[in-house]
């Protein structure tokens, strides 16, 4: 249950999930990330990215915190578990900003964690940034 949209060929090392369960936000994050030539897949919870994750794995995943069927922590836990789950980054995006839930995220397995709103240069800026790393794996 997935809304796929590609915007590059499917071995592409620039592919990003988008999850959040706000179509609005799926779809602003989505515009932001086919301008920079990713690839994007959305997913409406952690379930559904789960399911998604189990057919192709995401280079990045851009994750909200707060989801019904399944959060965004949760998702990440069980992420981080699947075979070839500790090779996404994963970025949480949340309106959740105290220290504590950063802290979460963190210890669940995040690799960066930004602010809701977040504006086109900061989400652009940190999902390159992941991609960065993924290049570099990818040429070893």
């Amino acid at each position: 249950m997935f809304d796929q949209h590609h915007a590059s060929t499917p071995n592409s090392l620039k592919h990003c999930l988008i999850v959040d369960d706000s179509p609005t936000v799926r779809k602003v994050a989505a515009r932001i990330l086919r301008g920079l030539e990713i690839e994007v897949e959305e997913a409406p919870d952690g379930q559904s990215a789960l399911e998604t994750c189990r057919v192709r794995m995401p280079q990045s995943i851009l994750l909200d915190w707060n989801m019904p069927v399944m959060t965004g922590i949760e998702f990440l836990r069980n992420l981080r578990r699947m075979d070839g789950g500790l090779k996404p980054k994963v970025i949480m995006c949340t309106t959740q900003t105290d220290v504590e839930h950063v802290k979460e995220a963190f210890d669940a397995g995040a690799d960066e964690y930004i602010m809701k709103p977040f504006d086109a240069e900061i989400l652009s800026a940190k999902v390159l940034r992941c991609f960065e790393g993924v290049a570099a794996v990818a040429q070893d």
